[in-house]
């Protein structure tokens, strides 16, 4: 299907608003944090998430059931939960630019994770690229957490690892529910049906948040729940969808660059040549094994 110019033009601006949005979602967290626990962090924007989800629905007229509910439920799992929890874990004691470049080797863990649970058979170079990749994050880890001399440290490294994981699988679930339905669809039925376990967790937790916050850890909480939560998947979800995975999923290569730039302007964070050689690096390997 060959299309306008108008509708790929759109499709890439929609791509790159979500890319700047996920971009931005360590930094952010790690202003969140200054006031609140990973723990009430990671369900509040939650809940935040899905009352929009839940307006979504309605204002759609979706039904509440559906036969591909429990996989939708799992995926909203690890992206809801698992993702962030970890993430916001980490963010404690890893600095966002940091954190960036394990997550800049998302894409092609998401990847590695969908060639291996269905029947493709990988390249050599595939393969290759992947090893490669993995190497560089765990060099990366290795000689940062050596330079902090703190185990805490290594300890955060792990985590975020972690969360790419559970970000990863999710992405495949996801991506798999978004062949026979809507991608905006998809994240609002998982925000709603994993609603319930927001809410035992938001009481859970909210005693962590009875402190006074500052305005900054409160608009970041929103931030989080409002766009990086919801307003984002809808966004690349859509993008993906009018303007084809190939196209559109190049953009993912800015990320990790959007995180840096971020962290530098919200955090005051360095950028060492290490962490710069790194993201570079990742950004490389990524971009060549989407060639083939």
């Amino acid at each position: 299907m060959t299309l306008k110019h108008s509708e790929l033009l759109g499709a890439y601006l929609l791509g790159l608003v979500a890319v700047l949005i996920f971009g931005s979602t360590l930094p952010v967290t790690r202003l969140a944090l200054e006031s609140f626990s990973p723990g009430f962090v990671t369900f509040a924007r939650a809940i935040i998430a899905a009352c929009m989800a839940i307006t979504l629905m309605v204002l759609n007229g979706l039904g509440w059931r559906h036969k591909e509910n429990w996989s939708i439920f799992a995926a909203g799992f690890l992206l809801i939960f698992g993702f962030p929890g970890l993430m916001a874990v980490s963010m404690q004691t890893v600095d966002a630019s940091h954190g960036g470049i394990i997550l800049g080797f998302l894409p092609l863990a998401t990847a590695f994770i969908a060639r291996f649970t269905t029947e493709e058979r990988p390249s050599p170079k595939f393969w290759a690229l992947t090893v490669a990749g993995f190497l560089i994050v765990t060099a990366f880890t290795i000689y940062q957490s050596g330079q902090a001399a703190d185990t805490t440290v290594l300890h955060g490294y792990l985590w975020m690892f972690l969360a790419g994981v559970c970000a990863a699988s999710g992405y495949v679930i996801f991506g798999k529910l978004s062949r026979n339905m809507k991608g905006w669809e998809v994240i609002t039925r998982a925000l709603v049906l994993n609603l319930p376990l927001s809410v035992l967790g938001m009481i859970y937790f909210r005693q962590d948040a009875l402190s006074t916050p500052t305005e900054t850890s409160i608009i970041a909480l929103i931030y989080l729940g409002a766009f990086s939560m919801f307003l984002g998947f809808c966004a690349w979800n859509v993008a993906l969808a009018n303007g084809g995975i190939a196209r559109i999923g190049q953009l993912q290569l800015l990320q990790i660059f959007v995180t840096l730039g971020v962290a530098v302007l919200l955090l005051d964070e360095t950028l060492d040549v290490v962490t710069l050689a790194s993201a570079f690096t990742i950004t490389a390997i990524i971009a060549t094994s989407r060639r083939g």
